[in-house]
């Protein structure tokens, strides 16, 4: 949050404590407090409140239980794996459907609820006037080190922190994938630039074809500490 947005939340933390001692509540959007809401539009309060969900199980929960996702937690592995899951949950579905279930921490399955709804959708709408009906992707949960290697750190993979999303396809049955249709300035490529633009609103990492090769057919998306939008 760069320093306006930090000086709005300080207002607003002070407005809300002050209407807190006289009895009234700001609106809970805009209540720095108040627990992120996946069907409100986001504000410039959103990427704070997502921040916030890393390190709260509950507030996340709560946050989850507005996204609109079928979904069901999962047990968390022993604390000696090498690749630990705790607080996952299985996303089944979505207001899209999905190529397959995967497993997601709750702050990534928050912040794809919050992509899909308002990022994904609306640019759909606006190239190409129809929804977005599948989205096709290849996986979340791999315990390995990041690009595969033998030594370094592990991935956001290793988690399930991270979503690797490969295409979409619409209501007219087209199929939309980054391997064949990132390049150029036709309606798809521009449609896939502006759903990378909206994954960096709700995401803090996002990788894609542009970043390097590795990433030629995917956008790689996970809420990471690291702030990237490429």
């Amino acid at each position: 949050m760069r320093h306006g947005g930090l000086l709005l939340l300080t207002v607003l933390a002070g407005v809300a404590l002050f209407g807190w001692w006289q009895g009234w509540r700001l609106p809970d959007p805009w209540n720095p407090w108040a627990p992120l809401d996946v069907r409100q539009p986001p504000n410039l309060l959103t990427s704070w409140k997502l921040g916030r969900l890393r390190d709260d199980p509950r507030l996340c929960a709560a946050a989850l239980a507005t996204s609109g996702l079928h979904y069901s937690p999962q047990a968390d592995s022993p604390a000696t794996a090498r690749c630990p899951l705790s607080d996952v949950v299985r996303v089944q579905g979505a207001e899209v459907r999905l190529s397959s279930s995967f497993l997601a921490t709750c702050p990534v399955a928050v912040a794809f609820a919050l992509f899909q709804r308002h990022g994904l959708q609306p640019a759909a709408q606006r190239v190409f006037g129809q929804p977005v009906v599948q989205i096709d992707h290849l996986g979340s949960y791999a315990c390995r080190n990041v690009y595969n290697r033998a030594e370094g750190r592990l991935s956001q993979h290793a988690t399930a922190n991270a979503l690797d999303i490969a295409g979409f396809r619409l209501k007219d049955g087209q199929r939309i994938e980054l391997h064949k249709d990132w390049q150029g300035d036709g309606p798809k490529a521009q449609f896939l630039r502006e759903v990378r633009d909206g994954a960096c609103e709700s995401f803090n990492t996002v990788l894609g074809p542009d970043y390097n090769a590795a990433h030629h057919n995917h956008f790689h998306l996970d809420m990471g500490r690291w702030r990237v939008c490429r």
